[in-house]
């Protein structure tokens, strides 16, 4: 009995220190002609407004969308909070929320009968709303912030990893590096990415969003000149984000490049 006691305070302990942890991770709204993209920011542990830090960007996939403000921390947020990372790489880090009826990037999607589906990225067509809101806080955080020139960064899974695409496309002169994790994009807009350094990383067996896509990209990316990794991870399925956050160099690059 006592053992199933502190077992329970032990678990409840870690609960409230994870939650305290996020905290960290504090609460605003981007709202531009009417429209609202929440998200969250973590400033550098002893921040100071007069010195200029790396803007990291981090987009969720399908499943955080929504618009409680929480739901985007699932995945990724952990990294940033460890003592650490937090202690050898001092950066502003902003995590928006995507709208449950929009995605980041301009894409649709088809499902067989078989529940496989198929991604159509839109080459020339408009942003997606969420995606303006983005792009239009992104230029905020620059006037709000003092942002070093050289070092933005956008990380992003599933959708998010599609978003990290398009975003750097939209903006081609400013992300020094970019991580994209089980995304995709369509390979002819490979050239405009071309100046921002890429990590990108596939389950071997994703049946969600498929290994092609992430294929497909790479190998359009090296073609137009971009200096580009690629890990796949042969046993993985769609949660390739969580052996991508265990690569142990994995922020020690991307904090390395400069535009």
């Amino acid at each position: 009995m006592i053992k199933r006691i502190i077992l329970f305070c032990c678990l409840l302990s870690v609960t409230i220190l994870h939650a305290q942890d996020r905290s960290l991770f504090q609460k605003f709204q981007f709202i531009q002609n009417g429209d609202t993209l929440p998200y969250r920011i973590l400033l550098p542990e002893n921040y100071d407004s007069a010195r200029s830090y790396p803007l990291v960007l981090f987009l969720h996939g399908r499943g955080e969308s929504g618009r409680d403000n929480e739901k985007q921390l699932t995945h990724g947020s952990a990294l940033f909070l460890r003592d650490s990372v937090r202690q050898k790489y001092p950066a502003i880090v902003v995590f928006p929320q995507c709208a449950s009826n929009n995605y980041w990037s301009n894409v649709h999607t088809v499902a067989d009968a078989t529940g496989k589906r198929d991604f159509y990225f839109v080459q020339d067509g408009d942003a997606s709303l969420s995606m303006k809101l983005l792009l239009s806080l992104t230029g905020n955080l620059q006037v709000q912030y003092k942002i070093k020139n050289d070092q933005a960064y956008v990380m992003g899974l599933s959708m998010g990893g599609m978003g990290t695409f398009e975003l750097v496309r939209r903006k081609p002169n400013f992300f020094a590096a970019a991580i994209a994790i089980c995304g995709g994009a369509a390979p002819a807009t490979a050239a405009a990415m071309k100046k921002t350094k890429w990590w990108i990383f596939h389950g071997g067996k994703d049946d969600v969003v498929l290994p092609v896509y992430s294929e497909r990209m790479q190998a359009a990316l090296k073609k137009a000149g971009a200096i580009v990794k690629y890990t796949v991870f042969p046993e993985a399925n769609h949660n390739s984000w969580d052996p991508a956050f265990s690569e142990p160099t994995l922020l020690s690059w991307l904090f390395a490049q400069r535009l």
